[in-house]
């Protein structure tokens, strides 16, 4: 390459290294580069309407959002601009999918898959009997539904007595604080343009999260096994 010749490449990280990006990355990063968020894109489906201004004040609450302070002097329309859940001129305005995700009262109807599954083998996969239990709903309620019924269900704290001191053993079979951390991350990262649910499936021994597509593919799978990001 002389001064007068210069090329330009795309690079890329994947682990601790910085390569040149060739083939399939090269041809995922410039798709990406093209393309606009599933979540910022406009759903010209649906309409305005179908934003619930009850659920979009629930949420508020919940975060303690300063918005509240003048949420009886805003449309509808208005609010949501403020909150970034719809786009397009005044004349042509479109929800946002997020929007659509988290405040419509069935986001199923838009994308199909948009579930949580919990289905439970007590004898094992292998085994002929299950329980299937479908949470359909905004992302926030769903999410919070789930939980509280694998918290209900599935989740034991096993005390343990000692005869030589008076405070007992107390362990639970599952972290709760890990599920809830794993089935948000689910809900979050999935795509929304594979018909496919979220499924928490539970055993005697395990509680598995599928999530679609899976993790990204610049993970690498060796170091998290060993509990390191690079």
């Amino acid at each position: 390459m002389t001064p007068e010749v210069k090329e330009y490449a795309y690079f890329i990280r994947k682990g601790s290294s910085t390569v040149r990006a060739k083939g399939n990355d090269e041809a995922e990063l410039l798709s990406l580069a093209a393309t606009v968020p599933f979540d910022d894109r406009i759903n010209q489906q649906a309409r305005i309407s179908d934003l619930s201004r009850n659920l979009i004040e629930e949420f508020l609450r919940e975060i303690d959002s300063k918005l509240l302070t003048k949420i009886d002097e805003l449309s509808l329309e208005d609010l949501a601009r403020q909150m970034q859940i719809v786009d397009g001129p005044k004349e042509f305005t479109f929800p946002r999918n997020v929007g659509l995700l988290f405040f419509h009262p069935e986001p199923h109807r838009f994308f199909p898959g948009t579930q949580i599954d919990v289905v439970a083998f007590p004898r094992g996969t292998g085994g002929n009997r299950f329980t299937e239990k479908i949470f359909q709903g905004p992302l926030p309620r769903i999410i919070r539904e789930s939980l509280d019924y694998i918290s209900r269900n599935f989740l034991v704290e096993i005390v343990t007595k000692h005869p030589d001191r008076a405070e007992a053993t107390r362990v639970w079979n599952y972290s709760f604080a890990a599920i809830e951390e794993a089935l948000v991350n689910a809900i979050y990262h999935r795509s929304y343009e594979q018909r496919e649910p979220v499924e928490v499936r539970i055993t005697p021994t395990e509680i598995t999260i599928l999530s679609f597509p899976g993790p990204d593919r610049s993970i690498n799978m060796e170091r998290l096994r060993e509990g390191k990001s690079k």
